[in-house]
């Protein structure tokens, strides 16, 4: 199963081109990441659903995440649109301390035909923010991730 998660466009997210920048492109996977993963204030109100958002992000949390590697593969230049992608996301592995977010970036919903413009993956360790070090994923995010576990990307070239 795979979360949709509607991730608008900023004018600032577009570089002399037109189109999206890459760099910004990894701004707006995070976006789309942490709805999907982080607690907030106003996760019920997300499509992603508060039912994969299990990490606290507040002051004073004791789990901090650190980004250990990111991949992306552009397929296609994304055009400004005034309604907001659709960035599906999944889990492609589940480690001890770690876990595997892909993502696909398709245009909006409704829009046809539909467009692939991005394929990505992130790593992110989980991290005990006193001790500083990797801690082990708990049973309530593995229960709550487990659902989302599909394959893992493939990208056209490595």
């Amino acid at each position: 199963m795979r979360l949709h998660v509607p991730t608008p466009l900023r004018w600032s997210d577009l570089d002399a081109y037109g189109h999206v920048n890459n760099a910004r492109m990894l701004s707006l996977l995070e976006e789309a990441r942490i709805q999907a993963f982080w607690v907030s204030d106003d996760t019920s109100e997300h499509a992603a659903g508060a039912s994969t958002a299990v990490l606290d992000a507040t002051p004073g949390a004791t789990t901090i995440t650190l980004i250990a590697r990111q991949e992306v593969e552009y397929l296609a230049p994304v055009p400004y649109q005034r309604q907001p992608l659709d960035i599906e996301l999944w889990i492609g592995q589940i480690g001890g301390a770690s876990l595997d977010v892909c993502y696909e970036v398709y245009s909006p919903v409704g829009v046809e035909p539909r467009q692939l413009y991005t394929r990505a993956v992130t790593t992110v360790v989980l991290v005990d923010a006193v001790t500083e070090r990797p801690r082990r994923i708990g049973e309530g995010e593995r229960a709550a991730w487990e659902p989302y576990l599909g394959d893992p990307i493939t990208f056209r070239r490595r």
